[in-house]
């Protein structure tokens, strides 16, 4: 009986230690948790992804594809108690930087993980370098524990084949020097490339926006740093670069030069039809002087005549008349 005892007293010490006292739990801050009941998550009634706003980021064909059940989520704080048939599920919310090269089922491709390579849709197999900064959603915890077994490898090969598919079909867009920067680089989307980056980052933070309904991680924001051409179309590149640089200098000139004479021709004509008003002037006064003499009566005018022919005749040295025969 003792024994009995000694192992009924053992077995309930052994059930307090360990599904009582550690049945208690926290939760760090930067971290939520998700309590599962018999390998049930414990949800939200009947609601899905679908009636949060995470649905509105999903096309039509993909809704009931990503229904994912709505969690309860267990926030930051405790102690918390479980009891022995629930098993608790932490996950780090806080925001993560990783390489945008990095494969998690093979730490060897894409270079070691340090370069993504993709081909333009000139057929040049180009190298692309960035990180993406990504987090956990707590809107989704589902899909994250349970809806796909690795994450983070969906939501790269998801990353990855939209960004390969928008360099395969980009175009720069137009702009007022569409035509002359056509002419001098017609077809190299690497420089197109290069000089929209911004572009193309915005582009992959907008189509990337699902994966939080998708697979439960949010894509924060891409940053691609470098686009690096074969590294024997490099030197092509730079000289067809040099050559596109002084034609556009030379274009800029030409077009300062033009500009400089077409602003002193104006100043010229501006000039000249100054000089023209101040000679004109003189005679439309007079002209005004004479109209107000001959509207004061009859015979002022031709009395204004005679004695300005007076005057004239007064200052003459010599007289040339005409005789009629």
């Amino acid at each position: 009986m003792a024994t009995l005892a000694g192992l009924l007293f053992g077995f309930l010490a052994w059930f307090v230690l360990r599904y009582v006292l550690l049945g208690f739990y926290t939760v760090d801050q930067n971290e939520r948790a998700v309590k599962s009941s018999f390998g049930r998550a414990q949800r939200v009634g009947d609601l899905t992804t679908l009636d949060s706003p995470l649905g509105d980021l999903l096309r039509e064909d993909e809704r009931q594809r990503y229904a994912f059940p709505q969690l309860r989520v267990i926030g930051p704080g405790g102690p918390y108690f479980r009891w022995p048939w629930e098993t608790v599920h932490k996950v780090s919310v806080a925001t993560q930087t990783l390489n945008m090269a990095y494969d998690a089922e093979d730490l060897s491709a894409n270079r070691n993980g340090t370069e993504l390579e993709a081909v333009t849709k000139d057929q040049l197999n180009t190298g692309l370098k960035g990180q993406l900064r990504y987090r956990v959603s707590e809107e989704n915890l589902y899909a994250y524990l349970f809806g796909v077994k690795n994450p983070i490898v969906h939501v790269m090969g998801y990353f990855i084949s939209v960004l390969r598919e928008r360099i395969a079909n980009f175009e720069a867009p137009a702009t007022a020097d569409a035509a002359a920067d056509a002419a001098a680089v017609q077809g190299i989307s690497i420089n197109d490339l290069r000089k929209n980056l911004r572009d193309l980052n915005d582009h992959m933070d907008g189509e990337c926006r699902s994966s939080a309904a998708r697979y439960g991680i949010t894509l924060e924001a891409s940053l691609i740093t470098e686009i690096d051409p074969p590294q024997d179309v490099e030197s092509a590149l730079a000289a067809i670069n040099t050559a596109h640089n002084q034609v556009s200098s030379e274009i800029s000139l030409a077009q300062a030069s033009a500009d400089q004479k077409i602003v002193q021709s104006r100043r010229a004509v501006e000039i000249e039809t100054l000089r023209a008003e101040a000679e004109v002037e003189p005679l439309n006064i007079l002209a005004a002087q004479l109209a107000e003499l001959k509207a004061s009566g009859p015979g002022s005018l031709q009395a204004y005549l005679r004695n300005l022919r007076v005057s004239l005749l007064g200052k003459a040295s010599r007289i040339y008349r005409e005789v009629r025969a």
